[in-house]
């Protein structure tokens, strides 16, 4: 079987011009600061925000009509339009860490600049973390096995548990070296380190994105179906041929891409939907991926109205959504937080980009807390699912020399 292979996001909407200055968006990557800059880079653009102009206020209205009147509320005439840059959390409930930053710093993407292919600082020696991991391996094997037995008894079609890491440094994590590490690592993907509210900081690297908009035009790039990568070459295209032909994945993957559609389509008047999904890799795993594109009816809708239409998607929570939450609250000792939640910014002509809040962690003082997850189906075997969450965990714990 033929496979297309392509970098995550590749297939969104817009193409960032050439880089007039190549070192731009390095550049901006060097200059973070963790605290209160919030730093995104997508396949198409990388953006600095430093400082608070205006924080989207919580409660009230839906969340896209709050910010489209914070964004519009602070456009002035002749000044590029403001955008909010942020993080939604996975619970409908949850505390938002979105806000307008004072300015704004631009440049085109990583994956464009030459300079992003120069080595990233090493982290320093692991050996003096301290790892709890929440559950144990064998206490989340037996929530998917119980999970498991509840499909096959017609409950629900699907859930996605996760799983966490607490690491705690003897000192102080240096962050913005952590930042490069993991944009260097994967410099085609989706990275981000953004203020989470309480003195944490999320970092992460995400390959997948929820929706762009620019324009009429949309895309949504759900992966579901994972498989891990190898050092060695021809294990390595094993795993990815594997993956591409395993039922259990393809039937995973097929439950996101019908989600996806059915949730777009009230909004499309044309969506394009490939039959058959392609192949993304990141540096530690393989995933199935399907590019969604489309056109939005009406000019109004932008593109955090799509991406909470969306949210969350089976490939974070389950199907169905209601009883795929319910079996999260009762089988994860934690709150998941803004992991499985969406990234990204808007700007006030409602363009912008959403992404999957996956590949990430939350840094509190000497303490890193690491996420991974695990999409369960009837067909799931829990010593597999258990090994993929742990195969997840690798991008964080070599961005931080760690070992689990």
């Amino acid at each position: 079987m033929t496979a297309s292979l392509r970098e995550p996001g590749l297939g969104a909407v817009e193409s960032a011009p050439a880089d007039p200055a190549p070192g731009a968006a390095v550049a901006l990557l060097d200059a973070y600061r963790a605290g209160s800059d919030r730093f995104l880079a997508t396949p198409h653009r990388t953006l600095l925000g430093t400082g608070t102009a205006a924080e989207v206020p919580h409660g009230g209205d839906p969340l896209p009509g709050r910010v489209g009147e914070l964004l519009h509320s602070l456009r002035r005439p002749g000044e590029s339009a403001p955008l909010v840059l942020g993080s939604v959390p996975f619970a409908p409930d949850g505390p938002l860490a979105l806000a307008v930053p004072e300015s704004v710093r631009r440049a085109p993407a990583l994956r464009r600049d030459p300079l992003v292919a120069l080595p990233a600082p090493e982290p320093a020696d692991g050996t003096g973390w301290q790892v709890r991991e929440r559950p144990a391996p064998e206490e989340y094997a037996a929530a998917v096995a119980a999970a498991v037995r509840r499909m096959r008894d017609g409950e629900f079609d699907k859930v996605v548990l996760a799983r966490t890491l607490e690491l705690t440094a003897p000192g102080e994590p240096d962050l913005p070296a952590m930042l490069s590490r993991l944009a260097r690592r994967d410099p085609g993907g989706y990275t981000f380190a953004l203020p989470s509210g309480g003195g944490r900081t999320l970092v992460g690297a995400s390959p997948e994105l929820l929706v762009a908009r620019r324009g009429a035009q949309l895309t949504a790039n759900p992966l579901a179906g994972s498989a891990p990568r190898s050092a060695d070459l021809a294990e390595d295209v094993r795993r990815a041929v594997a993956l591409l032909e395993s039922p259990k994945d393809l039937h995973e993957h097929a439950v996101v891409v019908d989600a996806v559609r059915r949730a777009l389509e009230p909004l499309c008047g044309r969506l394009q939907v490939p039959e058959r999904p392609t192949l993304v890799r990141t540096a530690a795993m393989w995933h199935l991926s399907t590019t969604v594109t489309g056109e939005v009816t009406d000019p109004a809708v932008t593109a955090l109205d799509l991406a909470c239409a969306l949210h969350p998607t089976p490939a974070v929570c389950g199907t169905p959504t209601d009883a795929a939450r319910a079996v999260i609250a009762a089988s994860e000792p934690f709150d998941r937080g803004a992991y499985t939640g969406m990234v990204g910014w808007q700007d006030a002509d409602g363009d912008g980009e959403w992404v999957v809040t996956i590949r990430c962690a939350e840094a509190e003082g000497r303490t890193l807390r690491l996420f991974a997850g695990a999409g369960v189906v009837a067909d799931s075997s829990p010593q597999a699912e258990t090994a993929e969450t742990a195969a997840k965990f690798r991008t964080f714990l070599d961005a931080v020399g760690a070992a689990l």
